[in-house]
């Protein structure tokens, strides 16, 4: 199975920022506060984001493929 793969039958399709910070290992405002800056990390991740209405959700697999470089 592929990293999308197990992501994906664990979690679903999208990721919540809590979700995502889980897998990341790091707290959740700690995920918000990196998301701002400006460096290559946060460009990735915030390229998989998904808003929908107010809610905002990362697409799980752009989320399996950062992983998978790293």
């Amino acid at each position: 199975m592929s990293t999308a793969d197990i992501l994906i039958s664990q979690y679903g399709p999208l990721l919540t920022i809590a979700q995502l910070a889980g897998i990341l290992n790091r707290s959740t405002d700690g995920l918000r506060i990196s998301l701002r800056s400006q460096n290559a990390f946060s460009q990735a991740i915030n390229g998989a984001r998904i808003r929908l209405g107010r809610r905002v959700y990362f697409s799980t697999t752009k989320i399996a493929a950062i992983i998978g470089v790293a």
